[in-house]
């Protein structure tokens, strides 16, 4: 399957699963928002330290603005292939075409190293 358009770089697969685990340890440890539009309120009102988004989201308008909201915000994002394993990682029962860490609990550490590294692919870019 072809990449969608709104996917603005690639995540290197060796990325992926540290996203998923900050993720999870958000979830449980800190706070997190579920849903696209959760999460756009959330980049909205500056509360999100990173937003994750599915690859595989159809139709691919329903989060198509994410990044594009991110950059205007200066919020920090990153893809991961599948919204199943997104969900997943969630620690919910359905699927999941975007997530956004607000609180990373116990998770900071591997934040800040994924937003790090995102920012290198990305060519730069300030921490919030």
């Amino acid at each position: 399957m072809a990449k969608s358009y709104y996917v603005k770089f690639e995540t290197p697969p060796n990325l992926v699963s540290p996203i998923l685990e900050a993720v999870k340890a958000s979830a449980q440890t800190g706070k997190v928002k579920k849903g696209t539009n959760e999460v756009t309120k959330a980049i909205e009102r500056g509360q999100s330290k990173l937003v994750i988004v599915a690859e595989d989201v159809e139709p691919p308008e329903v989060v198509a603005h994410l990044p594009i909201l991110c950059e205007e915000q200066g919020a920090h994002y990153a893809f991961v292939p599948s919204k199943q394993d997104l969900g997943k990682a969630l620690g919910i029962d359905i699927i999941a075409a975007a997530a956004a860490i607000v609180d990373p609990g116990e998770s900071k550490q591997i934040v800040e190293q994924v937003i790090e590294s995102i920012a290198g692919i990305r060519g730069g870019g300030e921490a919030k």
